[in-house]
Order: C-alpha cells, then structure tokens, then sequence
C-alpha cells in the first residue's frame, strides 16, 4: 500500500504529549524560538504536529501570554504508521559523523538505534539525548512520524552472546569490510525472510577475533559492499540503501 504523499514545504514541530482534537501543546522555549524567530510565523499559522504514537494533527499557532505560545489542534490528517522493524548497530562514530549517521539512518527507515562497544571502536560513549535530537530532526524534515528508539551501548560479545534469546528470528546483516568480492544484491536475495538487523563496525574495523565470531554464527550474513572502503558512515547509507531496495519497503511503497 501506497504511503501518503508528505508535502515537505509544511511546517511541522515534533511534540512529546498526547494529540488529539482540542488538545493545547505548549511550547518550550526553543520551540517557541524555532517558531516565531527562524520560521517567522504568527499567531494563528497552520503546522503539522506529530509525537511519534498518534500520527500527525492538524494545528494552528496561539499566543498564551508574554513569550508563551501553545499550539491549539483541531484534527488528525494522517494516521500512525507501524514503527518500522529494521534494526541498525553501529560502533559509535565522533561526533560529526555521528549525527549524520543517525539522521541517514532515520531518512532510511530504520526503527532502532543500538550502538555496540568494538575492539577498535574510538569511541565508547553516546550522547543519547543529541542522537534523539539528530533523529527528530530528521523526522521532522523528511515527513516521517516515527521516531526510532535508542540503546544503551553494549558490547559486541554481550549482544552476540544474548541474540538468539533476545531477538528470535531476527538476522544480523554485517557488513564485512574484509569479505572477498561478491554480489551484495545476490548476497541479500539468498536470506531466508526474517526480520533484520543492520551491523557496520567502527572505522578501523573489526578485530579479527570479532570477524570469526560473526562469521560463525548462524544468525548472522556477511555483506560485502563493493571493492572500496568505505567510512562507516558511508556504509550505513550504503547498506540501508540495498536492503530496503531488495528486502525492505522500498520494493511496495510507491511514491510516498
């Protein structure tokens, strides 16, 4: 089924309480300040209002006092979709690459964002409530109503070790910067049809002790992604790009 077609020249705002007809939001400071100090908008001006669980609203702009602005919605126009079901771990990146990681990742459909502790990883904390940030920000542009959930980072071996228990059924598709050649489509086309989790390690690569403990899983495909390295924040765009092209909701989604 075809996904409604957003129009990306609305306003939208990102709200964390409950939308429904009536319903007056208020705004916090930044808010108020994106409103009415970058987007120049005035009382009474249409915006698009989301949560992430009720869909999207219809709502209008209202002055509730000196530098108190609230937002008074009146009907919903587009329903909550199902939160998308692809996981995405990832080696945490520095800062910059970071951020954009998890805005592609969220313009890519995924629904989980799970970062994990890497032998060579370079960094080992996550600044979560930035990430959320980066990852409305990017819900907010791109017409998207839901907002991917964020993990505590957990070392490889942990989650390895806990997978079939904790995620039965969900496969692990990692992509192997050592994998000899191969066609990644093909690759893909072989899995059996199962829920996915996406895994790119950091930038200096998995340890070769991490290499074969994937490898040897059951629950886990190795992807090659081309005869170049590729950053890692270029392999999430890469990888995201051909499952959801060969397995995803790219195949069936039509415009949207």
């Amino acid at each position: 089924m075809a996904m409604a077609r957003t129009d990306l020249f609305a306003r939208r705002l990102f709200v964390r309480g409950g939308l429904a007809t009536g319903a007056a939001i208020d705004l916090d400071p930044g808010q108020v300040n994106h409103v009415v100090n970058v987007l120049r908008m005035v009382e009474g001006d249409a915006v698009g209002v989301f949560n992430g669980r009720d869909g999207e609203w219809g709502a209008r702009l209202v002055a509730a006092g000196r530098k108190h602005w609230q937002l008074a919605v009146a009907e919903r126009t587009r329903p909550q979709p199902a939160a998308p079901d692809l996981h995405y771990l990832f080696a945490p990146l520095k800062q910059s690459r970071l951020d954009y990681m998890v805005e592609k990742a969220v313009e890519m459909g995924v629904g989980r964002l799970r970062p994990v502790l890497t032998r060579h990883g370079q960094v080992a904390r996550v600044n979560r409530a930035r990430m959320e940030a980066n990852a409305i920000g990017a819900a907010v542009q791109c017409g998207i109503l839901s907002v991917p959930a964020i993990d505590e980072p957990q070392p490889l071996a942990r989650l390895l070790a806990g997978w079939a228990d904790d995620e039965p059924g969900r496969r692990i598709v990692f992509c192997d910067e050592a994998a000899d050649g191969g066609d990644p489509l093909a690759v893909l086309a072989g899995l059996p049809t199962s829920t996915l989790a996406v895994l790119v390690g950091p930038e200096g690569g998995f340890a070769a002790d991490e290499r074969a403990a994937l490898h040897a899983l059951p629950f886990v495909t190795a992807l090659p992604l081309g005869p170049r390295i590729l950053r890692a924040d270029t392999a999430a765009v890469a990888a995201l790009a051909l499952i959801q092209a060969t397995l995803g909701d790219w195949r069936a989604a039509g415009p949207g």
